[in-house]
């Protein structure tokens, strides 16, 4: 008997002892999913590598290569109707633009005087909104036919980014207005996609380019993108009828097969700025999109030492964040920080202020590219801005897309610029500000999306608020670490990046002491009824 109750008592002990034991084992062994058991390397995906300053390279001031116009540039055209643009575009309502200019004229006596913004794109085309305060940077394409270097915008698409920066109506009945409508414009042409490389033989004829006039046979059919029929209308109104370029929310991308600009004179442009001072704000609405491989290349290691240099020399750069389209697919892929899509120069965040683009609604704009590098958002779509044809005085609000289909000016391209436009008002209101401290400024004030540390890979920081960027004192500024940011009522979709691991491991684990839970309990009923039942007397 005695020897049984010590058998039952060890039975007793190792059970709960096996009991306890896949307790602790339990949620160990609910297999995780690789991902989330160890966080992937960000190194040459979300993060690139670190700056290699030697592939600084010097400004050459000139094409890196010969190009011919292939298409008949930008003119003037007729819709079958005359459009006088006056309405105030919704960009500007939204971001209460009026009233951040008040601001900074009541601080300074003007809005952005005194501060230049470098427009790297396709050109500015000389504009009577933009009179003596639009200049000459440089020349990247083709020698100008008529203008000064940077001066000519065959394909439209930098003028009306220029517009959104400082363009400034000289009558009182147009809605229109730049950000920062006396700040000066410094242009560059670094790409046209109406210009193609020049194969052509030194020897063989002169292309058509060289006299300014191509060819018939390059010349698209009346009423297509690029050659547009002219129009009688228009005025310093702001009347005609709104048309603009061939050029769509795919936006500008370098080294784009067929097409003028590469990443190499993109880099040059940038140190060439900084190098001369040219300029204290960068606006870049142009990019190169390319699947992210887990490398870098070389024209991207250029353009990355020359924005940090840029950093470094105090300016402030800024870029558009990109377009999603065929070849530059949206990063919608389930971990933000193994990025499929790998879009320059957005992707150096350390020293690039990238700029994603919301609609009308305050929602993120199908087309804007997200990614761990987004820094702020402004308004992207049904763009207002400076008619880019040669000669006009007044706006444009449409462009044309596959030879004769109207359709509204959007994109990433023209959201960057609002920002470089509230990046001259602060370094015009703030001129003690570095570089730095500006784009921190421009991201602490902006409307924070619900996320967690107040920031998003669609949206970054979120949308710009210009009043807030002129008027809040800032803790960073002097020396107080500030809090997180909370969430903002936002009309914004919800973030969708964060990690899962710790939901995981939560539900592993109570699974597991579920499991154990009922092995315990079904133990201890099989002891209960396997206990021998006692013979001694009744008492």
């Amino acid at each position: 008997m005695a020897a049984g109750r010590r058998f039952g008592a060890t039975r007793r002990t190792t059970t709960a002892l096996l009991a306890g034991t896949i307790g602790v084992l339990a949620p160990l062994g609910v297999a995780l999913p690789v991902w989330a058991q160890t966080a992937p390397a960000d190194g040459y995906y979300a993060t690139p590598p670190p700056v290699d300053d030697s592939k600084l390279i010097p400004d050459e001031r000139k094409p890196d290569k010969a190009y011919k116009q292939s298409k008949g540039c930008v003119q003037r055209a007729v819709l079958g109707q005359t459009v006088e643009i006056k309405n105030r575009p919704w960009g500007q309502e939204y971001l209460q633009i009026a009233k951040a200019q008040d601001i900074v004229k009541a601080a300074t006596g003007s809005a952005g005087g005194g501060i230049k913004v470098a427009v790297v794109d396709t050109g500015v085309t000389p504009h009577p909104w933009l009179k003596d305060r639009l200049v000459s940077g440089g020349e990247y394409v083709s020698t100008p036919k008529s203008a000064a270097p940077g001066l000519e915008d065959c394909d439209g698409h930098g003028t009306e980014v220029a517009g959104i920066i400082a363009g400034k109506p000289d009558n009182p009945e147009v809605g229109f207005v730049g950000v920062a409508p006396d700040a000066t414009i410094v242009s560059y042409r670094q790409l046209s996609e109406n210009y193609e490389p020049d194969t052509t033989p030194p020897s063989s004829t002169p292309p058509a380019s060289s006299s300014g006039t191509p060819s018939s046979s390059t010349n698209p059919p009346s009423g297509s993108e690029s050659s547009l029929p002219p129009s009688g209308n228009g005025g310093g109104s702001g009347g005609g009828d709104g048309t603009s370029p061939g050029q769509t929310n795919s936006g500008r991308q370098l080294e784009k097969a067929g097409t003028a600009g590469t990443l190499k004179t993109l880099a040059e442009i940038i140190h060439g700025i900084a190098q001369r001072g040219e300029a204290s704000v960068i606006n870049m609405s142009v990019d190169n999109c390319r699947a992210a491989t887990g490398s870098i290349t070389e024209g991207e290691q250029q353009v990355q030492a020359a924005v940090h240099y840029a950093a470094s020399q105090n300016i402030v750069v800024i870029a558009a964040a990109g377009n999603a389209t065929d070849t530059c697919p949206q990063n919608d892929q389930a971990d933000a920080r193994k990025p499929k899509t790998i879009v320059t120069p957005p992707w150096f965040a350390d020293d690039v202020l990238s700029v994603g683009a919301i609609d009308s609604t305050g929602g993120v704009a199908p087309f804007s590219v997200h990614g761990p590098w987004v820094g702020v958002a402004a308004p992207g779509t049904q763009i207002i801005s400076l008619d880019p044809a040669v000669g006009s005085p007044g706006l444009a609000n449409l462009t044309f897309e596959s030879g004769d289909k109207a359709s509204e000016i959007q994109g990433t391209s023209f959201a960057a610029p609002y920002v470089a436009g509230l990046a001259a008002l602060v370094r015009a209101k703030y001129p003690d500000l570095d570089a730095k401290k500006v784009i921190n400024r421009i991201k602490e004030t902006a409307q924070h999306p619900a996320a967690p540390g107040g920031r998003d890979n669609f949206v970054g920081y979120g949308v710009i608020d210009p009043v807030a960027a002129l008027t809040q004192s800032l803790p960073s500024e002097v020396g107080v670490v500030a809090s997180d940011p909370g969430p903002q009522m936002a009309q914004l979709p919800p973030a969708n990046d964060h990690s899962s691991t710790p939901m995981i491991v939560a539900l592993a684990g109570t699974g597991g002491g579920l499991v154990a839970l009922l092995i315990t309990l079904f133990v201890m009923r099989t002891i209960r009824r396997n206990r021998p039942e006692p013979t001694g007397p009744v008492r």
